[in-house]
């Protein structure tokens, strides 16, 4: 099988963003890892995959800088995955995942999980893009500004 190009040096941060954490598994470890899974074990029994394709996935993880390994909460010898500060900046990609799919890809009485805030136990409003000042915005009211090097 051929290696697939890397992305890491795209000028596009939503390409490189990809190369990243773009494949399935790895975002089902991040959705774990929220969901408060911190061992090997509780990451393949939830997700069902090959034990080599987990340990890749993890490994990339911590080596990106989204996961680190820190010894078990319970003093034993084993090790856990936790997110990092960068990794829980994802949390807002995750959430604007989980309302695309609640709102796409289940009929209507379909059984599914919801994100609900823990203090009220209220379902959390859907996410939206706003403008400096409050406004909605949409795909129409934004454009891509390109860089130039040096330039933020």
């Amino acid at each position: 099988m051929a290696k697939r190009k890397s992305l890491k040096d795209d000028s596009c941060p939503v390409a490189r963003s990809l190369d990243m954490i773009g494949d399935r598994w790895s975002l089902l470890i991040i959705r774990d890892a929220f969901d408060g899974m911190r061992r090997f074990g509780e990451f393949q029994k939830s997700l069902g995959v090959a034990r080599n394709i987990l340990a890749d996935r993890l490994h990339t993880l911590v080596d990106d800088g989204i996961l680190e390994v820190v010894p078990a909460s319970d003093g034993s010898a084993y090790q856990e995955y936790v997110l990092t500060a960068k990794g829980l900046e994802l949390f807002p990609v995750m959430v604007g995942l989980r309302q695309w799919g609640e709102s796409h890809l289940f009929a209507k009485g379909e059984a599914h999980s919801r994100l609900v805030e823990s203090r009220s136990g209220k379902v959390i409003q859907k996410m939206a893009l706003q403008s400096r000042d409050g406004r909605v915005l949409g795909p129409a009211d934004t454009v891509v500004q390109k860089l130039k090097p040096g330039r933020d």
